[in-house]
C-alpha cells in the first residue's frame, strides 16, 4: 500500500505542467503554447516569442482549425480587464526557413481572456501585406477574431470585409498599436495616427471580462515592448470614459 501511494504521488507530480514565466521590467508574462525569452534587441530589453509547434501543431491542410488558437504570452496579474486602452510596440520578423508558404508576420493582442483560455477577443495585423501594391491584399492587413466561434476563416466567409481592414504596417519595423475598448466597440490606432485605422462596431464574444496577452502565429518571430494597459469605466457615448487604473 505504501509503495502504491508513493508511485501515485510521483505520477501526480510528473503529470503537472508549469507554464514558463518571463519578467520584463515590472511585468511578468506566462507563456501559453509559445517559446520565449527576454533579450536585448536594438538596444533595449524586449519580450521575444514564437509559436511552439510542438505544443500546438499547425496543419496547412486544416488552417481554420489550427490557427488563431491560444498561443500567446499572458500578462500575469490582470484578470479583470473589461474596457479601456491597450498600448504596445510590436516588431514582426518572418522565420527562415518558413514553416508554411502563407506566413505574413501575424502579431497582435488578445484581451478578455477566460482563465482557462477557452474564450478571448483579438485584434492582430499581417505586416507582410500592409504596404504591398495590391489593394485586395492590403485589405487583409488587420484582423479581428473572437475565439473559439468566430475565427478569421469563418468571418471571411460569413461577413467578407467586415472584420478585416488595411493598416500602414510592415515587417521588420516597430509598430505601435493602441486599442480602445468600450463595451462591444473596439477601435485600433497605429503609430500615433490621429484617427483610427480599424474599428469593430460589434464584438462577438460572450466573455466580457478577462486577461490580456501578446500573440504571434505560424512563422512569426515577435518582439514586444512598452506594454501599457489602462482600465476604464464603460461609457455608452464612447467618449469621456473614466480612468480606473494603469497596469
Amino acid at each position: 500500500m505504501k509503495k502504491y501511494l508513493i508511485l501515485s504521488f510521483l505520477f501526480f507530480c510528473t503529470s503537472i505542467t508549469y507554464a514558463q514565466k518571463l519578467k520584463l521590467k515590472k511585468q511578468i508574462f506566462e507563456l501559453h503554447n509559445v517559446t520565449g525569452s527576454i533579450i536585448k534587441f536594438q538596444g533595449k530589453k524586449v519580450l521575444k516569442i514564437e509559436r511552439d509547434l510542438e505544443a500546438l501543431p499547425f496543419d496547412e491542410n486544416n488552417i481554420e482549425a489550427t490557427v488563431d488558437e491560444p498561443h500567446y504570452a499572458r500578462l500575469v496579474g490582470l484578470e479583470d480587464f473589461k474596457n479601456g486602452t491597450i498600448e504596445v510596440k510590436m516588431y514582426s520578423q518572418l522565420q527562415d526557413p518558413a514553416p508554411y508558404p502563407g506566413i505574413a508576420g501575424f502579431i497582435g493582442v488578445y484581451f478578455r481572456i477566460k482563465p482557462d483560455d477557452s474564450a478571448f477577443e483579438e485584434i492582430y495585423v499581417r505586416p507582410k501585406v500592409g504596404r504591398v501594391n495590391n489593394q485586395q491584399y492590403r485589405n487583409h492587413a488587420v484582423q479581428y477574431i473572437s475565439y473559439p466561434h468566430a475565427k478569421f476563416d469563418m468571418l471571411r466567409k460569413s461577413d467578407p470585409g467586415k472584420y478585416e481592414g488595411s493598416a500602414p504596417v510592415a515587417l521588420n519595423e516597430w509598430i505601435k498599436m493602441r486599442i480602445e475598448i468600450n463595451g462591444d466597440f473596439a477601435e485600433m490606432f497605429i503609430n500615433d495616427l490621429k484617427y483610427s485605422t480599424f474599428v469593430v462596431d460589434n464584438m462577438l464574444g460572450a466573455n466580457k471580462i478577462g486577461g490580456l496577452g501578446l500573440y504571434v502565429d505560424i512563422g512569426t518571430i515577435g518582439f514586444f515592448k512598452d506594454l501599457k494597459v489602462t482600465k476604464r469605466a464603460y461609457d455608452p457615448n464612447k467618449n469621456n470614459t473614466t480612468k480606473v487604473d494603469d497596469i
